[in-house]
């Protein structure tokens, strides 16, 4: 990783620098001392704008779920059938997932070991139970096939989704609308019903 330019420094940037090196490194496995050193600013120059690396991982995954979360308020989220909804809940996931990936990755990353992470981690549950939901609503529309589990779609959905950050990485000739085409289509089709 580069040293960040003292100049550059503003809190946003300061905030990306955290994530790129929680990626990196762990959050566990992240110091401040790690965190200074890639920021290019003291430690003290961090202590001005957050209480520590914790706020920074809470503002990080704050940023990845206020966005995921977002999207279920969205018109195409609330109105139609369900299984639109679903098809749309997903499109704007992986949307979201492309947009923020590193804050995203960060988030699909903790693991519980401190109060952010268990909140994150709760976050992510009433994220899943609400699409999980959706999931319901369609199959009990007849949209979805009523031979599936729906608790085993909602996990087999999003582990599609959230693997996501583990390989994808953006390159010229290859859209967030043609990454979520495919997620919908590979995953949709086989959970529809034949009609």
């Amino acid at each position: 990783m580069t040293t960040a330019k003292r100049d550059t420094y503003t809190p946003e940037t300061l905030l990306s620098v955290a994530v790129q090196v929680f990626n990196e490194r762990g959050y566990d496995g992240t110091s401040m001392e790690h965190l200074s050193k890639a920021a290019g600013i003291s430690k003290s120059s961090i202590y001005h704008h957050v209480a520590g690396k914790e706020e920074l991982l809470q503002r990080a995954v704050s940023r990845a779920l206020d966005e995921l979360f977002a999207v279920l308020g969205e018109t195409g989220a609330i109105r139609g059938r369900a299984v639109e909804r679903v098809e749309y809940v997903t499109r704007r996931t992986v949307e979201v997932l492309v947009a923020e990936l590193p804050y995203v990755t960060l988030l699909l990353r903790v693991r519980g070991n401190t109060r952010t992470e268990r909140w994150a981690l709760e976050r992510r549950r009433e994220f899943d139970q609400q699409v999980a939901e959706l999931l319901k609503a369609a199959a009990a529309e007849g949209d979805l096939r009523a031979d599936v589990d729906i608790r085993l779609a909602t996990r087999l959905l999003f582990g599609m989704v959230n693997s996501l950050v583990e390989w994808y990485r953006p390159h010229p000739g290859t859209t967030s609308d043609q990454l979520a085409d495919a997620v919908v289509s590979m995953a949709l089709d086989g959970l529809r019903t034949q009609r």
